[in-house]
């Protein structure tokens, strides 16, 4: 099975230390370290050289992946490291309440295109596609317990590759989680999607590096 280990920010990590949370080392493949942050079992690791957001806002560089079989270094364009095992990450805390990843977003030119290569090279299944009008579509892939949420904007050029561009999390209390940001830090909760949750944008102007967003749980 083909799980995220982490993903790579090119971006500062101060932003994610004012909101609590806490950084442990991690080696890169050169044998340098840098730093990480774990959130619900997905890490966020801290390359050393810092980039300007892509014209989308995201300074995801590529992905640490675990599988027994992959052996890519690049899935439609997002680098990719493969390992066998996955490192020990310490039990860590943070004030935001975060109970789980809700799912990664990856934007692409070609839904056809990025959805094959993450089926062919990391073994991982197109679940369904989801038609979200205004010329967007939308596939799905699991990894784990992660969901890959793959989309195919109209404004992209079909030959654009694949870019790692957010994150939603899931937060025990939406209400609370915003209250103790504040206004200047996450927009107003609004309805989403899926019946019965709620969801809340991270404000661009925080820096966390990539869009963020934040929901209420599954309705059970």
């Amino acid at each position: 099975m083909t799980t995220i280990a982490d993903v790579w920010l090119s971006s500062s990590i101060d932003p994610w230390r004012r909101l609590g949370f806490t950084e442990y080392p991690i080696a890169q493949p050169d044998g340098s370290v840098v730093s990480c942050i774990s959130i619900a079992g997905l890490g966020f690791r801290f390359l050393p050289h810092i980039v300007e957001p892509s014209p989308s806002g995201s300074c995801v560089t590529g992905w640490t992946v675990r599988s027994d079989e992959a052996t890519t270094n690049s899935v439609d364009g997002v680098a990719t490291r493969v390992i066998a095992e996955l490192q020990p990450v310490p039990e860590l805390t943070h004030q935001l309440a975060i109970t789980a990843i809700d799912h990664v977003v990856i934007t692409t030119g070609s839904l056809e295109r990025t959805c094959g290569a993450i089926t062919e090279q990391l073994g991982l299944p197109l679940k369904r596609i989801r038609d979200a009008g205004h010329g967007v579509r939308q596939g799905f892939h699991r990894a784990g317990s992660l969901i890959l949420e793959i989309v195919e904007r109209p404004d992209l050029a079909p030959e654009t590759p694949a870019e790692i561009w957010g994150v939603v999390f899931v937060v025990e209390d939406l209400d609370a989680t915003v209250a103790w940001l504040g206004p200047d830090a996450v927009g107003a909760t609004r309805d989403a999607v899926q019946n019965g949750r709620r969801i809340a944008s991270v404000k661009k102007e925080v820096g966390l590096g990539l869009p963020v967003a934040l929901m209420s749980p599954h309705v059970r």
